[in-house]
């Protein structure tokens, strides 16, 4: 059995840089595991304030990466080991299955393999690959495919060097997520499905020691939420935020009852069923490519997956358990934080647990 490579590093750093917020996450490695040093989230959009989210501008991120490192006395170059992801529409994973290639051949090969397979010119493309397995039989490879655009990685690395922090790992977003349950759960054979619920975006991925890996990003979150009350209570953007904070998909009975049924757009989906369709759409999918439907339970992560009401409606219509998923479960932490886990740390985490 080969040896597990030891990470050189002692304290790891991750940042997940949000739509809406930005979440750092500051590790020591231990002998076993890891212990929190310390953590922080902040908003990149004025609270209560409405807003477009194709007008927000990209280069509000790097002052408040700053004043966060400067709040939580992280010192950018110090950092010994920093991590941080891409996700949205920039980003491609794959899993494929391809012939079996000595490693001088491979990276060549899966170059003119990957422009089958993922959505970005190859002009303009950055690739990525890990070989998960050798097949016994056929000697067949299963590898994951990662690309993402020149562009997208050079205004990454901008923000993180505006901030006098040195690029190191980039990961994918998915992966990332995927990251934080592997190494820090107990998983059984079978599929896990994973929905980090965002501001702007519910990022799945389906996920299991033997399964196929899967991912995509459906195009709702917690800001849709808001325009959903906005519209149903004629509330503005600020009140309906505290509505969503305070009741989630529930409401005072005596207030709904007072809506006209005129201010409803029936041709409209709510978030919450547009989320839940897409999420079955996806499995339907996934079980055809795959050949495989043994669904354990859907683990709820993001800000979004705080949303009052949003479990029990996904149970009943995705007839899966759900769980909202504890991220700190096997880190050891101090005592001032045990009563504030908050699963939107959950990529963070995953970013900061990742050893190389």
């Amino acid at each position: 059995m080969a040896k597990k490579k030891i990470p050189k590093f002692k304290e790891s750093v991750g940042i997940d840089i949000g739509s809406h917020s930005v979440k750092i996450v500051h590790l020591k490695r231990l002998h076993e595991g890891y212990k929190l040093l310390n953590y922080e989230v902040r908003q990149t959009v004025p609270q209560g304030i409405e807003y477009l989210p194709t007008e927000l501008r990209k280069d509000r991120f790097a002052p408040v990466i700053a004043e966060m490192l400067r709040s939580m006395k992280i010192s950018p170059k110090k950092i010994q080991h920093l991590i941080t992801c891409i996700g949205g529409d920039n980003i491609s994973i794959k899993q494929i299955k391809t012939i079996f290639l000595p490693d001088e051949e491979l990276e060549s090969a899966l170059f003119f393999e990957a422009k089958k397979h993922l959505p970005i010119s190859g002009g303009e493309m950055i690739l990525d690959y890990q070989v998960l397995s050798v097949e016994e039989k056929t000697n067949n490879m299963n590898v994951l495919l990662v690309a993402t655009t020149k562009e997208e990685m050079n205004n990454h690395t901008n923000t993180l060097v505006s901030c006098d922090l040195t690029p190191s790992i980039v990961d994918a977003q998915a992966l990332a997520i995927a990251n934080v349950f592997a190494l820090n759960t107990y998983v059984e054979d079978g599929s896990y499905i994973i929905l980090d619920v965002g501001a702007h975006t519910t990022n799945m991925v389906v996920y299991g020691p033997k399964a196929k890996f899967f991912s995509r990003d459906i195009d709702y979150g917690g800001f849709h939420f808001t325009k959903d009350i906005m519209k149903k209570h004629n509330l503005s953007f600020e009140e309906a935020e505290n509505f969503k904070f305070e009741y989630g998909l529930q409401g005072p009975e005596a207030q709904t009852q007072t809506i006209s049924l005129s201010a409803l757009d029936i041709s409209e989906k709510p978030t919450e069923e547009s989320i839940a369709l897409e999420v079955k759409r996806s499995l339907r999918f996934y079980v055809k490519e795959a050949g495989n439907s043994d669904f354990k339970k859907v683990l709820l992560i993001g800000g979004g997956s705080k949303l009052i009401g949003l479990p029990e409606y996904l149970a009943e219509n995705l007839n899966l358990e759900i769980e909202i998923y504890d991220p700190f479960y096997n880190l050891e932490m101090p005592e001032k934080f045990r009563d504030k886990k908050d699963p939107q740390l959950a990529l963070a985490l995953g970013l900061a647990m990742r050893k190389e």
